[in-house]
């Protein structure tokens, strides 16, 4: 495992995105995982930068997301679709029909579960995974539980984490309680991760990484995977 401390998250950012590129300019058809939430938006704003400069291409590039909340209408705002397609995929030239999601309004969760595991495997996995980290070390919508989940599964979020996404809605009544989530086990197989922790993370970091591998805090599975690489800021 590589830490590599930044000093604020601009600086956390570029260097992300950087390590990102750098697996594009290595391998025009990579799939990368993709996160959403605060922590990564400046990477993928450092992204739209090098693509605009000329200095990338994702005309290639094939994405799978982590995670999905369940139930919110198509075209929601609110909608990890939504938050690829304005914070990324609408400003570069990746074909949107290689950006996948797991359908949150499917009408049978588990079988949608399944699919989306087997979509990902039918990619050849994921060559680079990018992850942020929950307050509570969670990882996707892995919350703190008994075991690791091994697979793609539906969860029912905790209050601590329906409380830090409400900033993003108008009432908290709003956010779903519910999604489904890349498991531990499909975010394991991926042949490289990126964690990116920002400036009110600190806590939580050191317990996933110096800590006791446990299901009670999900990001130190990390621990156990050979190529992970986490950028953190000074500030944390």
């Amino acid at each position: 495992m590589r830490v590599l401390n930044t000093k604020n998250y601009e600086e956390m950012s570029a260097l992300a995105a950087e390590i990102i590129g750098a697996q594009i300019l290595l391998k025009p058809r990579c799939v990368l995982g993709l996160a959403t939430g605060s922590s990564p938006i400046g990477t993928y704003q450092q992204l739209v930068r090098e693509y605009q400069a000329g200095r990338l291409d994702f005309s290639c590039v094939r994405t799978v997301n982590l995670d999905e909340y369940c139930g919110l209408p198509a075209g929601s705002p609110h909608s990890y679709r939504y938050f690829m397609d304005h914070n990324l995929f609408n400003h570069v030239n990746i074909r949107l029909e290689n950006t996948y999601l797991p359908n949150g309004t499917a009408l049978d969760m588990e079988f949608e579960a399944q699919r989306y595991e087997m979509q990902i495997e039918n990619l050849g996995g994921v060559d680079l995974q990018l992850l942020g980290i929950g307050h509570n070390g969670h990882i996707g919508f892995n919350e703190p539980s008994d075991s690791f989940p091994p697979t793609v599964h539906p969860v029912r979020l905790t209050s601590s984490t329906i409380h830090a996404n409400s900033r993003l809605f108008d009432r908290i009544e709003d956010v779903p309680t519910q999604a489904i989530t890349m498991g531990v086990g499909t975010i394991l197989k991926a042949q490289r991760i990126l964690l990116i922790a920002g400036p009110d993370k600190g806590e939580i970091v050191k317990k996933a990484l110096y800590g006791k591998v446990t299901p009670q805090i999900p990001a130190s599975v990390l621990q156990l995977h050979r190529d992970v690489t986490v950028i953190t800021c000074e500030e944390a």
